[in-house]
């Protein structure tokens, strides 16, 4: 009887620390949705302010008009690498929240 009772606590433990992980990952995914959601929008707002630079820049040929074109291109970009940063980022969450489920089942 001794011996079953350590098992279940043993498995009671594990389980626990198994539910602890899956709500951490949890608040870590949900954070990170939301930080993308946030990052689409200021990526929309960026693509289309490089956007105007450049035509603005096609049609004055100014040297300054130029360099503000390829300003607003690199911020764009910028904001896109971190996009795609961010998206396997919750991508992995994904996985690993999948995986704590899939040990609690």
């Amino acid at each position: 009887p001794a011996r079953g009772r350590g098992r279940r606590r043993s498995g009671d433990v594990r389980r626990a620390a198994v539910e602890r992980r899956l709500r951490a990952v949890g608040a870590r995914l949900a954070a990170a949705r939301v930080e993308l959601q946030l990052l689409e929008e200021r990526r929309a707002v960026l693509e289309e302010q490089a956007d105007e630079a450049h035509v603005a820049a096609l049609v004055s040929e100014s040297p300054m008009a130029v360099r503000e074109d390829a300003e607003a291109r690199r911020h764009a970009d910028a904001l896109e690498r971190t996009r795609r940063d961010l998206e396997a980022t919750v991508a992995e969450l994904e996985r690993r929240q999948s995986e704590l489920l899939e040990q609690l089942g």
